[in-house]
């Protein structure tokens, strides 16, 4: 079973190249302090990118949300005047909504989640990081701001000076997430932003514990590719808090866990530094722009750990 933290559209779409490979079973933990209720619903954007992404929903223009989606409800919404700054499509909505449903009869997140990949066929197993809410904050010259309002709202425009979990003391991962890891062949960090994609299932209580006793390799793929973030303000975020924007610093950053660090091509001349810190580093093409690409890299990690 290869497991993997996901967060972000990167995660979402090395999720998916792994699901692409024959016979090779894949977990997928995903960050949950993106979550926040909107008009009542239950929103968990993390989620739904690697859902839509396994199940070939994604929107490839946007990067995020439903292919081929309508925006009636958001323009009636529009019409009242109600909150508008987070988009939420047609067919998305759907998803919204079933979820909340779900959650107001009692189900745990996992399980709603599990009920939600059996109507897409999804054979990748997608679990919540954890069943306990977790909510990512943001603290800016306006004050602290949930993540969404950061992300969303204000277009990531406000410098970021810190970044905190509301509520992680008291979360947990869930029993499903505890089995993957200890089950687990090889375990990949995604090309997510470390900050506030990766770091809240890493700081889960027990989490760090959980992959240090894991026999599985842990490898985590950069998400920086010539100091660049392929999509987000990663590399705002870590300049903010005073970390420096190469892979270098991501790879210290997980340095305790890992056993390797993937690199792309462009980046081949930060290998030495890499292995300095005692992981073995894969140099490939981690740019993602076609489906082929995302095989090919999910493909070229499992050749290389497993």
């Amino acid at each position: 079973m290869i497991v993997l933290l996901s967060g972000g559209v990167g995660g979402a779409k090395l999720v998916h190249g792994f699901s692409l490979i024959p016979h090779c079973p894949s977990t997928a933990i995903v960050n949950t302090a993106d979550d926040f209720v909107h008009c009542g619903l239950h929103v968990c954007p993390d989620l739904d990118s690697v859902m839509y992404a396994v199940a070939g929903l994604s929107d490839p223009q946007r990067g995020w949300g439903v292919c081929d989606e309508s925006w009636q409800a958001l323009d009636m919404l529009k019409r009242y005047a109600g909150p508008d700054w987070f988009q939420l499509g047609d067919r998305d909505l759907g998803t919204h909504l079933m979820r909340t449903h779900a959650l107001s009869q009692g189900q745990t997140l996992t399980q709603a989640t599990q009920t939600l990949c059996q109507r897409l066929n999804i054979q990748t197993q997608v679990l919540p990081m954890s069943d306990d809410p977790v909510r990512t904050q943001i603290r800016t010259p306006q004050g602290w701001m949930d993540f969404q309002v950061y992300f969303v709202k204000h277009r990531c425009q406000p410098a970021v000076s810190d970044i905190r979990f509301r509520g992680i003391v008291h979360a947990a991962p869930s029993a499903n997430v505890l089995a993957a890891i200890a089950t687990a062949s090889l375990i990949v960090l995604c090309p997510s932003n470390p900050l506030v994609s990766l770091d809240p299932i890493l700081q889960l209580p027990g989490m760090p514990h959980a992959l240090k006793r894991s026999n599985a390799a842990v490898v985590a793929v950069s998400p920086l590719i010539m100091g660049r973030a392929i999509k987000g303000p990663t590399v705002e975020m870590l300049v903010g808090l005073g970390i420096a924007p190469s892979p270098v610093a991501i790879a210290s950053r997980y340095s305790e866990v890992l056993d390797g660090f993937v690199l792309d091509t462009r980046d081949a001349v930060l290998a030495p530094q890499v292995q300095t810190l005692g992981v073995r580093v894969l140099t490939t093409n981690t740019l993602m722009e076609s489906t082929q690409d995302k095989q090919q890299l999910a493909q070229t990690i499992l050749e290389t750990w497993t």
